[in-house]
């Protein structure tokens, strides 16, 4: 779940900032400061989305201009020419790292080029700052911003209820703000940049999802979390009349204004014991639609109704889609056709089994529809096709037995927006994703509509390691809630997460430096093994089995040679293993908790640190002894190296702003340390290709350098840095892992707490050459043999697996494969190889890591496709001009 990942973020960047002070080691006097300047061009490693979407916002005014909000990864604009989403927020900075959590949005439908966004993560101790209004008068382009003197929760229970900031859609420069932990109802008359509390509202709200939780996070006020303006009682210039305002307080939950916020009145005649998750209000058809639960979500609501109250007479009517009695989740997503009054949408947000719902009404509530309905349990007619080629990893690999179904319509549908300008447009928010559709009226004539992810550009995973291989994929991912990916093409979605097991969060990973085929990956799971391990680079996973006690991923080395394995998990002591973790043995003289690395030259050197102490063991991880060196960081927010190619060779980044806090270097496998003079504070550290002439690899740090924060480049062993991103580029909170990548200089990997992987890719060609995942022109001769089989299959969708086989006498250095579908089909996404389709022809060939193929032996890809009325086999493959035989 969301929650889990996000904490374990925001504990490791507490420990950085509240750890002891340990005594500081001599200073590297040899090291100098050079800022100098170079240009990056910064991209996503394309996942597309990953988290929970709680809000979207259309403006009212102008055709196909919307936005989105995350609770950790900022907001988004749509880009309607390329279907994409924008994101506003990458300005933010280390310091500021809470304001990528977005609470509310506004967009003003009398300037359109004004957007609001009200930010701050969390409202206890875990975020130092306050929250703010940040506005702009360019679309988000740019920003200004207004500290508020409370925080904001844009990660806290409650998130998905809203919107919580608005504007007046007559009197443009007034906008309401409503506020959590009691703080109340807040006002600016001049455009968000002053804001005052709205002294006689009369409820700051109640709502605590669990008072007994002494983190405050649970225990915090909700407070309030949604106005709504009737713009028929204003007219342009005067503020509009009637407000309406959204308690969190399960008997009082809405209240109004009739003379534009000078009295409040609790609107009469109310349901009770529900919180008002959603007021939209269809000012043509003279409604205030409520979608109600009994928990605040986004997670938690067992029970909801849905209610209609008419402005003009003050009638309430019950116009939920069932029965209460039949209900087992709260209701929250809603939404009004601005075309077509009368219609309304709404969601069962926190159905998570089998899925989420989605209900329809075109004569304002009086009947509804489902998005599916059971024919005979537990069999399931679906209104809609889901058609998910293009994130295909949205299955979760899954095969669930009905009803559920895969993918899933989503879950923790709290955001769900019909397009104001497009009755047939809808998009909705998931825990996972932004689905949508253009084709919504085909509900109402009986034929089913088709719901698509509507998500490129919208980034928002929490990673917590990278690893660049030298050989392979060029990138593998440790992720929060879908586990990690692995890349074969940056600017491609991979088909799949990893899987066998499929963690809900992956920890750490490792290779095997000199066969990185090898790699290993730990994390948490609710029941299951917490370890899983490749031997084809990340490709495909079988699991390890966990020594006794274990309760989460913590990390992990994998030896130089993939030998054995060194595991410091959650829950027991260090352990280590020769072969693939079939039993573990407890390491000796090294606490428990200890972050582990290996040496990447020596397979039986591994590393450790815990509490300011350096490790090392030289018996593959049975017995560590601790390092003599004094200085190093007290605490526990430190992450670790060793250099690729040079055994002993261990830099150490991390420590607390209250104490030792940099960057340090050690030559002798962690005897002794300098600390370098020139960086001032140091948080991660990775390696990367050398540039031309140098004669050490590049290094790469998120860190404080010359006083400046940023990701910085050296590549001369640190003696001067770079700093490679800009003010616009700074992603919050960046300290969790960094890695260059080893075959193409310059080119870094960065890891966000909410904005996903980030690449960088410099200008300076530093003699890097070109990239050698570029296959070489394929010329194989003689006989192979292709099975082809089908994983996986959904209406109008699939997944197929190659495996081509060299069954000839001699190797070959690059491979074609082509083929012609029987039946139209198409090629979506690949992976293991690239594919190119003229009409029903395709031809795949193999990427650099996988060219060589020795006689005998085989080599595998696969991808997904569209196909309609008949997915038949390819009957005929060749290889060049030779036939190969089918399986």
């Amino acid at each position: 779940m969301r929650r889990t990942r996000i904490l374990t973020a925001v504990l490791a960047l507490a420990a950085g900032l509240l750890a002891g002070t340990p005594p500081a080691l001599a200073a590297d006097s040899t090291a100098k400061v050079s800022l100098a300047a170079d240009t990056y061009t910064w991209k996503n490693a394309r996942i597309d989305g990953g988290g929970f979407v709680p809000g979207i916002v259309f403006n009212r005014s102008e055709k196909n201009l919307a936005y989105a909000r995350t609770d950790i990864g900022g907001a988004y604009r749509w880009q309607e020419s390329s279907k994409t989403w924008t994101p506003l927020l990458d300005s933010v900075g280390w310091d500021d790292w809470g304001h990528t959590g977005v609470v509310s949005l506004a967009s003003d439908s009398v300037d359109p080029n004004k957007v609001y966004a009200a930010v701050g993560t969390y409202t206890n101790s875990w975020d130092p700052k306050n929250g703010a209004v940040m506005r702009s008068s360019n679309r988000g382009a740019s920003w200004q911003k207004t500290d508020l003197p409370f925080k904001l929760g844009g990660n806290m229970p409650g998130r998905g209820m809203g919107e919580r900031l608005a504007v007046d859609p007559n009197r443009n420069s007034v906008l309401y703000l409503g506020a959590p932990s009691g703080k109340g109802l807040w006002r600016s008359t001049d455009s968000g940049v002053t804001w005052s509390q709205v002294a006689n509202f009369p409820n700051v709200g109640n709502y605590q999802q669990d008072p007994t939780d002494t983190s405050g996070y649970a225990s915090d006020n909700q407070g309030i979390v949604w106005v709504t303006f009737d713009e028929s009682t204003g007219t342009s210039g005067n503020a509009t009349r009637a407000i309406y305002v959204g308690v969190a307080d399960l008997q009082n939950s809405v209240y109004r204004s009739t003379d534009a916020g000078a009295t409040w009145t609790r609107l009469a005649g109310q349901p009770t014991g529900y919180l008002a998750h959603k007021g939209v209000l269809d000012a043509a058809g003279g409604y205030l639609y409520l979608s109600y639960s009994d928990k605040g979500g986004p997670y938690d609501g067992g029970k909801g109704q849905v209610w209609r109250y008419a402005t003009a007479t003050g009638t309430w009517t019950n116009i939920s889609p069932v029965a209460e009695a039949d209900t087992y989740y709260g209701f929250s997503g809603l939404t009004v056709d601005r075309q077509k009054p009368g219609t309304v949408m709404a969601t069962a947000y926190s159905s998570w089994w089998p899925d989420t719902q989605i209900f329809r009404s075109t004569d304002s509530g009086a009947t509804w529809t489902k998005a599916w309905d059971y024919t005979s349990y537990p069999n399931r007619a679906n209104r809609y096709t889901m058609d998910v080629s293009s994130s295909p990893w949205l299955t979760w690999g899954a095969n669930p037995s009905p009803p559920e179904q895969t993918p899933k319509l989503g879950w923790m549908t709290e955001s769900l927006e019909i397009d104001p300008f497009d009755s047939n447009r809808m998009m909705y928010g998931t825990g996972a994703t932004l689905y949508g559709t253009e084709n919504l009226t085909n509900w109402d004539s009986g034929s089913q509509f088709t719901i698509k992810p509507m998500v490129q550009g919208l980034e928002e995973t929490a990673v917590l390691d990278l690893a660049s291989p030298p050989s392979g994929a060029p990138l593998l991912s440790a992720l929060g809630d879908i586990g990690g990916f692995r890349h074969t093409d940056l600017t491609k979605v991979p088909s799949m997460m990893f899987t066998s097991p499929n963690f809900t969060t992956t920890t750490s990973l490792d290779f095997a430096e000199t066969n990185p085929n090898t790699v290993v990956r730990v994390g948490n799971l609710d029941s299951g093994p917490h370890i899983a391990f490749s031997t084809d680079n990340g490709a495909n996973w079988f699991a390890g089995s966990d020594p006794s006690g274990v309760s989460g991923g913590g990390t992990v080395a994998a030896a130089s040679d993939g030998s054995r394995f060194v595991w410091s998990p959650d829950g027991a002591g260090v352990q280590y293993t020769a072969g693939f973790g079939s039993s573990w043995s407890a390491s000796s003289g090294i606490p428990a908790g200890a972050i582990v690395e290996s040496d990447r030259v020596d397979a039986k050197t591994f590393y450790g640190f815990k509490s300011g102490k350096f490790y090392v063991s030289t018996d593959g991880g049975a017995t560590f002894t601790a390092s003599a060196a004094t200085g190093l960081p007290s605490g526990d927010s430190v992450r670790f190296k060793a250099l690729p190619g040079v055994k002993g060779d261990v830099w150490l980044a991390g420590g607390a702003t209250d104490g030792a806090y940099g960057l340090w270097h050690s030559t002798d496998g962690g005897a002794s340390w300098s600390k370098l003079s020139n960086v001032d504070q140091a948080d991660t550290i990775g390696f990367g290709k050398a540039a031309t002439g140098a004669s050490y690899q590049t290094l790469y740090t998120s860190a404080k350098i010359g006083g400046v924060r940023g990701i910085f480049r050296s590549t001369d062993k640190g003696a001067t840095w770079t700093r490679i991103n800009d003010d616009a580029h700074q992603w919050g909170w960046t300290g969790a892992a960094i890695t260059g990548d080893p075959r193409v200089y310059g080119r870094v990997y960065v890891s966000t707490n909410g904005r996903g992987v980030i690449y960088g890719e410099t200008s300076d060609t530093g003699g890097g050459g070109t990239d050698p995942t570029d296959p070489p022109d394929p010329t194989p001769t003689g006989a192979c043999a292709v099975t082809y089989k089908i994983t996986n299959q959904w209406s109008g969708g699939f997944q197929a697996d190659v495996q081509l086989s060299n069954t000839g006498s001699s190797a070959w250095t690059g491979w074609s494969l082509g083929w012609t579908f029987p039946n139209a089909q198409t090629i979506a996404q690949t992976w293991n190889a690239e594919a190119a389709q003229s009409g029903s022809t395709v031809t795949a060939k193999n990427v650099g890591w996988n060219a060589n193929v020795a006689a005998g032996s085989s080599v595998s890809f696969g991808f997904t496709g569209s196909w309609s009325g008949t997915n038949g086999k390819p009957t005929a493959f060749k290889v060049g001009d030779q036939a190969c035989t089918v399986a």
